[in-house]
Parts: structure tokens; C-alpha cells; sequence
């Protein structure tokens, strides 16, 4: 039924295959093998046309394959070989790109962190995965972890400064290492493996594969209408899944140019996007509103930029329709998916028209989405149900944790943990989440994983995290706390959690309790009384 919806776009022949042991999913029956060669056919197709801009200053994909070559045949002296773990503490800039293709070249797995992750959570990361080497900005050097908390992590490389131990100085009187000695990986390999928060406050390792990551670049270059002649701008972190491959790969896919942003200021966005002919993004909606807020768009040209893709929250009725009257020329397109399914599973196809502009679009050509009751059975159209994700851009599982991974996947659909229904023209509609996790401006937040840290909290007897609504957000963080003793305050909770948490999910509100938390005849703490609450201005001191 969705692939009608495709119709009228220039998707490649696609065919049944059989991969991970037990999945029969659609594939595209042309394709790269692997993510390094989906850039080496972007290499040798274009090689004088710009890969990455970034602060005024452009790098064609020949003078980026020069670095990639340098820092593979470094890592390589280093001992990195193929199938080992390589952390990615990078923020957005050009070294993000060029290690993370130095990894593959290598065949190792590139494991992207987030900046804004804290010392404890960077631990955990690389003890998980068992990493060999981290490379990192200078600016985050404090947050790195001893050699107790990181037992296996046997080099460190600074992206910053030109001496000993920095990228600048890496693979340097070394024969760089050619695209044409890449390593022989095999399609279903782990290239990338990005954390996401679990529920039980442990992140989980999401095992990318060669092939998944194709296929979301070739979804991303046949239903969004992709090619050389793009700029696509990479204004959302460049570990994100969104930013990893709606961006990245997908401009490496089709050899087009990577528009880096080092952090997202709306004045400077629309300033730089217009002087660089920007032609695509994705962003979250708050982002849109930024821009329509702060951005001066009226004062500048952006004429070039045709697709804006959006996710991770809806988009207020009033921020589409001021972007269509600002900028008649671009077409906003819903897309929706998640770490687990290498970012997009559906999108609104680009032009079609949605009743009620409610739906997260169809199905992508080789996606399935089906919504299932709590036996897990199909439910009718327009019927509400829990979300179930299949296709070859699905995840094999995660990073040595197979009971996760045999709760979250059933025979290659991943239970999305997304309460919505499915009408009978394929159109995905979200109204709920199964998981207790909150949106903020688009980064998923766990309740349980700031709730652990809470409770470390000397006196605090119970705590609760809900989101409070926000017209920007979309969700804040408020914590509510019942610590009887006293001597909390809301600047010390917050200083408590600043040290241990990334910066977006610390509590922006806390509220203290006089008396223990709501809870039902059954004991369950009653978090809809909370978010009441919270939605009315809080309660407690």
C-alpha cells in the first residue's frame, strides 16, 4: 500500500533478501558494500566539488581524502585494526568527518559521543564497548576519564594542537593509506555504534552496519531528491543519528556538500546557509521557530534551500505556516525514526498533501511499519497500537547485550515503544509513548536514567521526573523530590545532576515535596498527577 506513495520518485528496484540470520526484508538490489565505498564512489565521481564547508573555508572531497588517508595510516601505527572501537568525542567540525571515515577505511567501529556527555557516562561508553582509542577535542579533555575508569582505552588523540598525541600530528612521514587498501568488511559488519538511553539508566550500544547505513542514505537520496548539486546543513550534532546520516551519509551517497555548523545560532544558521546556497536540512521544530524568531530570515536569500526536514517532535501548525509564507520555495518534510532504525523509517512524501498535518508520512520503500496490541498482533487500520519497525535499515541488535536486544526485536522488527496507528492509505500517526521518556527540543531523555541520579542524592527518598510542556521544547525537564530531612534546594539538585548527566536532560525545575509522591491502590507512582502539576506551575516548596 505505501509504495504507491513512491510512485513518482526515482527509487532503485528493489528485492526481497535474506540478512542477520533470520529477516527476509526489502532491499535496494544496487547498492555500495559497505559505507567506506559509498564514499570512495563519491570520491572518484567528484572529486573537485566541495565535501565539507565549515567557518567560510571549503574542502573538496580530494583534499578530505588526504586527511582521511593520513589519520588511517595513523590509527593504524597507533595498533587499530579492524573491528576495533574508536570513540568519536568530537563536536561538529571537520575532524568529526575525517576520523570517522579514517575508521572505516580501517574497517573499526566508529562509536560517535555526544560533547555534552558527562565523565560517568563517557566511562560506561567506553568500558561497554571496550574501546581502544578515543579521539577528542582539547575542550572536553577534562571530561575524559583515568585509565581505572577506561582499562583498554590504550591511545588518546587530541584533535587540537600539532605536537605529540594530536590529530595534526597523526600518520604524519607515513604513506597515507589509499581508498583503494580499505579494509574487506562484510556488508552486515557494525560500522558506527551510538549509545541511547535505556530505561533502566544504562545507555545501549545500537549496532549500525554497513548496511544499514546504506540503505538510509539511498531512502534519504530517492524520496528527498538528492544529488551533487546539494549543501546540506549540519546544524544538529553530528553524533546524532540524525545528523550522522541524514547529513553525512546521505551527502557522501550522492557527493554532495556537508554545510557544518560548530553550534546552532539562529542569526548565524540563516546568515551562513544563504551565503552558501544551502539546499537541505533536518532539523527539530525548535529550531524552525528559532529561525522564524531570530534568524532575520527576511534580510537574507534563501531562495536555494528546498527541503527542510524535521523530526524528533511535531511541528506546531503556526511555525509550517509562517515558514511557507517566509519561504514559499521550500518544502517542509516530516520524517520519522530512531537510533535503532539508522534514523528514518517514514516520511511524508515530499509535496503530498496530509489531512489534519498530523501523520509522520509512510513507510520508506524498503520500511515496514506495522502497529500491534500488547500480544503482538496486528491491529486494524486507523486502530491504535504500539509501533513495530522492520527493513534493512533496522539494527541487528545492541553491543554485547543480548537480553536487551531479545526484548527490543522480533524476528527484525524493533518494538518502537511508540503508541500510534496506521489509517488504510499507510499514513503513521504518533499519539503516546509506551517508554516513560521525554522530548526536549528533540534529544530523548529517559526518565529513570536522571531519576537514578536523583536518588543518589543524600535525604532523597523518592524522586520523579515528568515533562513539563514548552512552545519552543517541546518538553522541560522537572524533577520532583521527597526528602524530608531538608536541606535541599533546587540550585543544589541541579549542580548534583550537572556533574553526572549531559546538560539537556539536568532538571530545569525541581519541585520538593512535603509529602511522599502520589501513588494508586497498587503502589504505582502516579506520574500523570505529577505532570498536572508541573503543567500548572508545580506543587511542594
Amino acid at each position: 500500500m505505501t509504495q504507491q506513495h513512491w510512485a513518482a520518485f526515482d527509487v532503485p528496484a528493489i528485492r526481497h533478501e535474506a540478512h542477520f540470520n533470520d529477516r527476509v526484508v526489502r532491499c535496494f538490489a544496487e547498492r555500495p558494500a559497505s559505507f567506506h565505498q559509498m564514499y570512495a564512489d563519491a570520491l572518484a565521481a567528484h572529486p573537485a566539488r566541495r565535501a565539507i564547508v565549515f567557518d567560510g573555508a571549503a574542502l573538496t572531497y580530494q583534499a578530505l581524502d588526504a586527511e582521511v588517508g593520513r589519520i588511517a595510516a595513523g590509527l593504524a601505527a597507533e595498533g587499530i585494526a579492524q573491528g576495533d572501537r574508536v570513540v568519536l568525542f568530537i563536536g561538529n567540525r571537520p575532524a568529526f568527518v575525517s576520523v570517522l571515515l579514517a575508521t572505516q577505511r580501517l574497517g573499526a567501529i566508529a562509536v560517535p559521543v555526544g560533547t555534552r556527555e558527562q565523565r560517568p557516562g563517557l566511562a560506561y561508553v567506553l568500558r561497554q564497548c571496550g574501546a581502544k582509542a578515543i579521539v577528542f577535542d582539547a575542550a572536553l579533555a577534562g571530561v575524559l576519564p583515568d585509565a581505572a575508569e577506561a582499562q583498554g582505552l590504550a591511545v588518546r588523540i587530541c584533535v587540537d594542537g600539532d605536537g605529540a598525541g594530536t590529530l595534526g600530528a597523526l600518520g604524519l612521514g607515513l604513506p597515507p593509506l589509499q581508498a583503494a587498501d580499505a579494509a574487506a568488511v562484510r556488508e552486515e559488519d557494525t560500522a558506527v555504534l551510538l549509545y541511547t538511553s535505556g530505561t533502566t539508566g544504562n545507555p545501549k550500544g545500537a549496532m549500525l552496519s554497513h548496511f544499514n547505513i546504506v540503505h538510509s542514505a539511498i531512502h534519504y537520496q530517492a524520496c528527498f531528491g538528492l544529488d551533487e548539486n546539494d549543501c546540506a546543513g549540519l546544524a544538529v550534532p553530528a553524533s546524532h543519528v540524525t545528523g550522522l546520516i541524514a547529513v553525512i551519509a546521505a551527502m557522501l551517497r550522492v557527493g554532495g556538500a556537508m554545510l557544518v555548523f560548530a553550534e546552532f545560532r539562529a542569526d548565524q544558521f540563516v546568515a551562513v546557509a544563504a551565503r552558501e546556497r544551502m539546499t537541505y536540512t533536518l532539523m527539530v521544530p525548535a529550531m524552525y521557530n528559532l529561525c522564524l524568531m531570530r534568524g532575520g530570515m527576511e534580510a537574507h536569500d534563501l531562495s536555494a534551500w528546498r527541503i527542510g526536514g524535521f523530526g524528533g517532535a511535531p511541528m506546531p501548525p503556526s511555525t509550517v505556516e509562517a515558514m511557507a509564507q517566509q519561504l514559499p520555495g521550500l518544502t517542509l518534510v516530516n520524517a520519522y525514526g530512531a537510533t535503532e532504525t539508522t534514523s528514518p523509517a517514514t516520511a511524508v512524501p515530499p509535496g503530498a498533501i496530509v489531512e489534519g498535518n498530523d501523520s509522520v508520512g509512510v513507510a520508506l520503500p524498503c520500511a515496514s511499519v506495522i502497529a500491534v496490541d500488547d500480544d503482538g498482533v496486528e491491529v486494524a487500520p486507523g486502530v491504535t497500537g504500539e509501533l513495530w519497525i522492520g527493513g534493512p535499515m533496522v539494527v541487528r541488535g545492541y553491543w554485547d547485550n543480548p537480553e536487551a536486544t531479545a526484548q527490543g526485536f522480533t524476528a527484525g522488527y524493533w518494538h518502537s515503544g511508540d503508541i500510534g496507528s496506521i489509517d488504510a492509505q499507510g499514513f503513521v500517526r504518533i499519539f503516546d509513548r509506551k517508554k516513560d521518556m521525554l522530548n526536549r527540543g528533540g534529544y530523548k531523555i529517559y526518565s529513570a536514567e536522571v531519576e537514578n541520579v536523583l536518588m543518589a542524592l543524600p535525604g532523597v527518598l523518592e524522586a520523579a521526573v515528568v515533562g513539563r510542556p514548552c512552545p519552543v521544547l517541546g518538553e522541560r525537564v522537572h524533577a520532583f523530590l521527597y526528602a524530608p530531612g531538608g536541606g535541599l534546594d533546587a540550585a543544589a539538585v541541579r549542580q548534583h545532576c550537572a556533574t553526572r548527566l549531559a546538560d539537556y536532560k539536568v532538571p530545569e525545575e525541581v519541585t520538593l515535596m512535603d509529602a511522599p509522591l502520589p501513588r494508586n491502590a497498587n503502589g504505582k507512582l502516579m506520574k500523570r498527577t505529577l505532570r498536572e502539576q508541573a503543567s500548572a506551575g508545580g506543587a511542594g516548596k
